[in-house]
């Protein structure tokens, strides 16, 4: 799931992190709504209310605005460079530290949030629109652009392409990986259906510290990963099918 990439990378493989991920996704962007009432999971919506406000001359609140896309594109930012960097000492675990990153911040906001959320929402959105900017670069690094979690807008127009080319194709080659495609769109946004859902369930009950729910999940993938690729390799090592 973090591991395999390259020609290495399959379906399945994307699958499986596009489950975890885009159920985290949906997980933050409901909490991150209900608790602040800021959209902390994608800027589309911030950069037109940055823009409405410069139009206003209201250059002071929309500077909040700006401070939200910065935080996505420094998220982003940040994590492709510590996977630059890593992978010139180990290309396998060049994911853990970002996911790591995500983690501790999705740890802090789920402890600390519910101080913070009157009086200091501002700090909430930033640091959740940072960590889902983390992720979405992640993952669009290690599916090679294949998989994206934090927004459906685009999710929802490739979609509408890939079904109208399944009815149009002909060939059964080209119908059975657009066939695997769209499950693909369809897992991503059926997670982060179910993650929105859950959230606001337990939100209700235990306001932000919901967002350990996510957090552990994060860790448990990698600790699954990472137990399974051992795993693989042990069985290869000793020539076990």
């Amino acid at each position: 799931m973090f591991t395999h990439q390259g020609p290495n990378r399959n379906h399945s493989h994307n699958l499986k992190i596009a489950t975890l991920l885009s159920f985290v996704a949906g997980f933050v962007n409901v909490t991150g709504f209900v608790s602040i009432q800021k959209l902390t999971t994608n800027v589309t919506g911030h950069f037109a209310f940055f823009v409405d406000d410069v139009y206003k001359l209201k250059f002071y609140e929309g500077m909040i605005f700006f401070v939200y896309i910065l935080s996505f594109f420094l998220g982003a930012f940040v994590s492709n460079t510590f996977i630059e960097m890593i992978r010139k000492h180990n290309e396998r675990n060049i994911f853990i530290l970002p996911v790591a990153i995500e983690i501790v911040i999705l740890s802090l906001i789920g402890l600390l949030g519910n101080n913070l959320r009157i009086e200091h929402s501002n700090v909430i959105a930033i640091s959740l629109l940072f960590a889902m900017g983390l992720q979405n670069a992640l993952v669009t690094k290690i599916s090679n652009a294949v998989v994206r979690t934090t927004h459906l807008t685009g999710l929802f127009t490739d979609l509408g392409i890939e079904i109208s080319q399944f009815l149009m194709f002909k060939s059964t080659i080209n119908k059975r990986k657009l066939i695997e495609t769209i499950i693909l769109r369809w897992r991503i946004i059926s997670f982060f259906f179910i993650g929105g859902v859950l959230a606001g369930f337990f939100y209700k009950y235990i306001q932000l510290y919901s967002l350990l729910i996510p957090s552990f999940l994060l860790i448990f993938g990698l600790v699954y990963d990472q137990i399974k690729f051992k795993f693989l390799k042990w069985k290869k090592k000793n020539n076990i099918t």
